[in-house]
């Protein structure tokens, strides 16, 4: 019997998806990539944006034909969608067998079981008490060998009036440090590299169990043998103490990145969005950020066409960006969500105007990227080789034998293209940089 899994969404989606993969592993199903072999079939959902919602039904409808010359595959829904939806998921998809919310992975085994007994439909969606906790399994491992997801915390206290991360993923908590850890060690045993430490907002870890801080947990973690590399995501700008600053420059492991999402760069917006910090706020904690780590790389979250959003409004956005001048941004134009507060807000603004104003933001944040870029022409940098590059360089002429094209990543998040015959997955390289494009750079390798 077999399994696959399909995933939309987040960083932490990969995550759960590769726990639910181990779920899966533990009931004797073995991973295929082929669909059409699969004897179970789990959609793993984001609600975030509509797009992505409608993209999780899209992929379940297909299944209702292959069910039909395959009356024992079992479909899932599972993550934000699931959650959100609960049982209403089976009106518009009447062939799906479990709706998995997002605290109910600890109950997925049994509801597998259920099913293949002869139990009908089945929606869980109750909360759980507990973080789900189960050991990495490196046969689960999607992609990347070299670098993996952990996550630390599930859920959110902030209740941006955009989003929808407490309703669908509850309140805030925080995993043990003392699991956590144990998980990174057996990756480190694994062979991978570099870790990505995942919450909603990491920098208020362990505050409401009254345990050690994010900063704290950072210098434990960089204690970890063969762990070169330490990431996180998400940083919340009211949140961003100068004891985390510190951990970022002091601690050898943790990378000279920071991704401190911003929103919008106007005052009347961010007060609507619920943000809890002003505009000046957060540019004063960018240049205590470039005081305690001159090198460090940034980036950003962009909303564009928020509700109400005027040109001025949009004007202080792109202001903001002139004065950070980030490496590079993330931007989306807003997406009402039935279930967050900002769906009832007054004067949507258009869809046309919000591509619109998009555009104009993305063109503007091209060019600092491309000035960041080309800054690293000349300089040699530390790569932690992740594979073989997608990217083929117009020049490229092989000059040893088996040479090929890889791909890795600085410390500063720069994705790096260069060739090499003597190099393998996990190694760090130094790269001298020869060329820059708008994402990423090209150089080649120095060996002693």
């Amino acid at each position: 019997m077999k399994y696959s899994i399909y995933t939309i969404g987040c960083q932490m989606n990969v995550y759960d998806s590769e726990k639910l993969a181990s779920i899966l592993n533990s009931c004797g199903f073995d991973r295929t990539d082929d669909m059409d072999k699969a004897d179970v079939v789990v959609c793993n959902t984001c609600s975030i944006r509509h797009k992505a919602e409608e993209k999780a039904y899209s992929f379940l409808g297909r299944f209702a034909r292959i069910k039909k010359k395959k009356p024992h595959l079992i479909t899932v829904m599972a993550g934000c969608v699931a959650q959100q939806e609960g049982e209403k998921a089976f009106e518009r998809v009447p062939h799906l067998d479990i709706v998995l919310g997002t605290r109910a992975f600890e109950r997925f085994s049994r509801h597998i079981r259920a099913i293949q007994s002869g139990s009908s439909r089945i929606a869980d969606i109750e909360d759980s008490a507990m973080i789900y906790e189960s050991l990495p399994d490196s046969e689960c491992f999607e992609g990347n060998q070299v670098s993996k997801f952990v996550t630390i915390m599930q859920g959110c206290e902030n209740f941006c009036t955009y989003c929808v991360v407490p309703y669908v993923r509850g309140r805030e908590r925080s995993r043990k440090p003392e699991h956590i850890i144990e998980e990174i060690r057996l990756l480190a045993d694994s062979g991978v590299k570099e870790v990505t430490l995942l919450g909603q907002n990491v920098n208020s870890y362990g505050r409401k169990e009254g345990g050690i801080s994010f900063s704290e947990l950072l210098k434990k973690i960089n204690d970890i043998a063969g762990i070169l590399r330490i990431r996180f995501a998400t940083s919340h700008p009211k949140d961003l103490s100068m004891d985390l600053m510190h951990a970022v420059r002091d601690c050898e492991k943790v990378c000279n990145h920071l991704h401190l999402p911003v929103q919008s760069g106007s005052d009347v917006i961010l007060k609507k969005m619920n943000r809890g910090y002003t505009r000046q706020y957060y540019l004063n904690k960018i240049d205590e950020l470039k005081e305690q780590c001159p090198d460090i790389s940034l980036s950003t979250d962009i909303i564009v066409g928020f509700p109400s959003e005027t040109m001025a409004d949009f004007n202080d956005t792109m202001d903001l960006i002139r004065k950070v001048e980030f490496d590079s941004i993330f931007a989306f134009a807003y997406s009402n969500r039935s279930s967050a507060p900002a769906a009832k807000f007054p004067d949507q603004v258009g869809e046309k105007e919000k591509l619109d104003r998009l555009n104009l933001l993305l063109q503007l944040q091209e060019g600092f990227t491309e000035k960041k870029n080309k800054a690293q022409i000349g300089k040699t940098l530390e790569v932690l080789v992740e594979g073989k590059s997608s990217k083929k360089h117009d020049g490229f002429v092989p000059l040893e034998k088996n040479m090929e094209q890889m791909t890795g990543r600085t410390v500063s998040n720069k994705i790096v293209h260069f060739p090499s015959a003597r190099v393998n997955i996990g190694d760090v390289v130094r790269i001298r940089i020869e060329e820059a494009y708008p994402h990423s750079l090209w150089g080649y390798p120095e060996f002693d």
